[in-house]
């Protein structure tokens, strides 16, 4: 599987997703985050709230589509997530993945890990 290489733009669209991460670390939840773009155009940010909300699909990812609303077309926007999904699913289908290796990204997982470990075992780890 081939990955693209990241741009300046990827990697400001990374910090936002990284702060939307912060934002459910910070409120009890899983640090992750999204953003939905069109370039550098932020069209919707979000975060996991499965914990928060009680709700087993609030992830982040799902949040960020639910904030963006309708749109007719997805063609030539980007989704900026801090957790990987399932990178053979999206490649298989043509979409181009960019991995950043994101330090802050990681130490926010780790911190995750550290501060609610029961979270971590039911949410992710238990898989």
């Amino acid at each position: 599987m081939g990955y693209g290489q990241a741009d300046q733009t990827d990697r400001e669209m990374m910090a936002l997703a990284l702060q939307q991460a912060r934002i459910g670390l910070d409120g009890g939840g899983v640090p992750v985050g999204a953003v939905l773009a069109a370039g550098a155009e932020v069209i919707a940010a979000g975060h996991n709230e499965r914990v928060q909300r009680g709700d087993p699909v609030a992830h982040g990812e799902i949040s960020c589509l639910r904030n963006a609303g309708r749109r007719a077309s997805y063609l030539d926007t980007t989704l900026a997530q801090t957790f990987p999904g399932d990178l053979g699913f999206l490649s298989d289908r043509g979409v181009e993945i960019v991995l950043l290796d994101d330090e802050g990204c990681m130490a926010a997982m780790q911190e995750f890990q550290r501060r609610y470990p029961e979270i971590w075992s039911e949410d992710i780890g238990g898989r």
